[in-house]
């Protein structure tokens, strides 16, 4: 089985806020390979859904607890470094401009609350993860630095502009075929290819 994972935060106010970016990923690989609806999981306190591509099996989480509390809905599912290493887990990264994504594994948080809920819950770093780029920047890709605490949060709870929208439809695309590559061919061969 392979877990795969979009961080945001939950209720309508934060739906298409930068923040859910890895939430607003996973829900866009679903519908694109028409899984069942995304059903709430008491237990999990996760909204689950579950398929197959190819020959493998996939579960889709979308935790519903807040951002820093992200690992709760992942503890019970994996219970060993062994299935870790199957936990794909996409998420927002402020480091990174908009419409560039970055897969890696066994990394440090990068001070990602959500990533540091995941690691302290499930005692392991070594798990694949998929980075998609949230920052503004200009024209030539170099990434506007947000100045004070106060303005990164009112940025990154902030909604998508329209004109980000647009970019973010050939980012859902992009995280797609990664997650596809790691599925079917594993995270080696999809860091080669989409971390280029």
């Amino acid at each position: 089985m392979i877990y795969i994972v979009g961080l945001g935060n939950p209720g309508e106010e934060y739906e298409n806020t930068r923040h859910n970016t890895g939430a607003l990923s996973v829900e866009s690989f679903a519908k694109k390979n028409k899984l069942a609806t995304f059903e709430n999981n008491k237990k999990l306190k996760a909204f689950v859904t579950e398929g197959k591509i190819g020959k493998q099996k996939i579960e889709l989480l979308l935790p519903q607890g807040f951002m820093n509390k992200s690992g709760l809905s992942i503890k019970p599912l994996i219970t060993s470094k062994k299935k870790a290493e199957n936990l794909v887990v996409i998420y927002d990264d402020l480091d990174m401009p908009l419409g560039k994504i970055k897969i890696s594994f066994g990394r440090g948080s990068g001070g990602h609350k959500g990533i540091e809920s995941i690691v302290r819950s499930i005692k392991t770093k070594d798990f694949i993860r998929i980075r998609v780029g949230i920052a503004p920047a200009t024209p030539s890709g170099k990434i506007k630095k947000i100045k004070t605490e106060q303005k990164v949060i009112d940025f990154i709870l902030g909604d998508f502009k329209k004109k980000e929208t647009e970019i973010l439809k050939k980012v859902f695309k992009k995280v797609n075929e990664a997650l596809e590559v790691i599925i079917k061919e594993g995270r080696s061969n999809a860091m080669n290819e989409f971390n280029r």
